[in-house]
């Protein structure tokens, strides 16, 4: 593990001070170290310095949320930040929260050694997926020997001797699991609790996510809010694309929106777990008629070749529509045959209750499934 934390930090470091050495060394940019809070609107003070402007750009990003669990705050634990500080092998390691940072973090310890317990208070795990995808990723973390448990709700937590010690609720009786180390990944927050945003005027939500418009504009006229403080994406991804939008509106006159955006992500887990688009749950919400159909990836040619043939692809489409509106959820074996990585086009075949799409340059698979449907 030393080893490996080593690998990480080589790569980590380096990765920032390029990105610090950039800004550095940018022209016009000035880079102030220290906490920033405002002071008044469109005024924000560093290390007693205060700074004017006409336009403010917030994006502060999140940390992980640490839920009010009794004797929580009694215990050590890890969050997905110190997580990625420690050089030693946890004999066994209890994640609470049974989501996308909490099972990356399970596989992979599951995988250097580590007994793994996973509790998830929801009836399944990543519960905002269709239940088969949810089901399927369930499956594989079993086979590798991770104790997955959920709807069970953590009602305590207490030191035992070297170990921890968390009392579960589940059907109306609780039961315990006791481990050497925990992980809390059962949410995130944004990092607004100190900014000063009552000093501006600055709406947030219950949560403390930062109110914004479909342009990512805040309540106060020139600041801009972008990133996991907002509330509308937290991937690396959605806030560099939330930038794209506020520069392209601000510097080219374009009228970009959040709205447009298509959501894409990864659970990074083997197999990954990867969706373009909307959920079927979320299509059916929509009340628009639509198809449906998935393939098994024991029947994809290249992943057969591999060997590594768990999980499935699935094709969503709107029914009625002949244009290439298209949403997925698949996860395959690797990254060469990540689904994001596949030129998929639904054509009017989906009309007759299959998809065809185009795959690495020519190759072309058509999806057939004994659970295509429409709905």
């Amino acid at each position: 593990m030393r080893a490996v934390k080593a690998r990480k930090d080589t790569i980590t470091v380096a990765s920032r001070r390029g990105v610090e050495r950039s800004l550095r060394t940018l022209e016009g940019c000035t880079v102030y170290e220290g906490h920033a809070r405002f002071v008044a609107n469109n005024k924000v003070a560093v290390n007693g310095v205060e700074f004017g402007a006409d336009r403010i750009f917030i994006n502060v990003g999140g940390r992980a949320s640490i839920p009010p669990i009794s004797g929580l705050d009694q215990v050590p634990y890890f969050t997905n930040s110190s997580m990625m500080d420690i050089d030693f092998l946890p004999p066994h390691l209890i994640v609470l929260g049974g989501s996308y940072i909490g099972l990356e973090f399970a596989q992979a310890y599951r995988r250097f050694g580590s007994e793994v317990t996973v509790i998830e208070l929801a009836p399944r795990l990543i519960a905002r997926e269709d239940e088969d995808a949810s089901h399927a990723v369930a499956d594989f973390l079993k086979e590798e020997g991770i104790d997955v448990r959920v709807d069970s709700k953590v009602v305590g937590v207490e030191k035992q001797g070297n170990s921890i010690a968390v009392k579960v609720e589940s059907a109306g009786k609780v039961s315990q699991v006791v481990g050497t180390h925990m992980l809390v990944a059962i949410g995130r927050r944004p990092n607004t609790d100190d900014l000063g945003v009552c000093n501006s005027g600055i709406a947030t939500d219950s949560h403390g996510y930062i109110q914004v418009d479909d342009q990512l504009r805040t309540n106060v006229p020139g600041i801009w809010a972008m990133g996991d403080c907002n509330g509308r994406g937290a991937f690396t991804h959605t806030s560099w694309n939330d930038f794209e939008i506020v520069a392209a509106n601000i510097l080219d006159n374009e009228q970009r929106r959040v709205s447009e955006r298509i959501t894409a992500y990864a659970l990074y887990t083997d197999p990954p777990l990867a969706r373009a688009g909307m959920t079927e749950q979320e299509v059916r919400k929509t009340g628009k008629p639509a198809l449906v159909s998935t393939m098994a990836m024991e029947d994809v040619s290249r992943a057969y070749e591999k060997g590594e043939t768990k999980g499935f692809m699935k094709i969503l489409a709107d029914r009625d529509s002949k244009q290439d509106s298209w949403r997925v959820v698949a996860w395959t074996c690797r990254r060469r045959g990540h689904p994001l990585h596949y030129r998929s086009h639904v054509r009017q075949s989906t009309l007759c209750g299959h998809a065809t799409c185009n795959a690495h340059s020519s190759n072309r698979f058509r999806i057939y499934s004994d659970h295509d449907a429409r709905f």
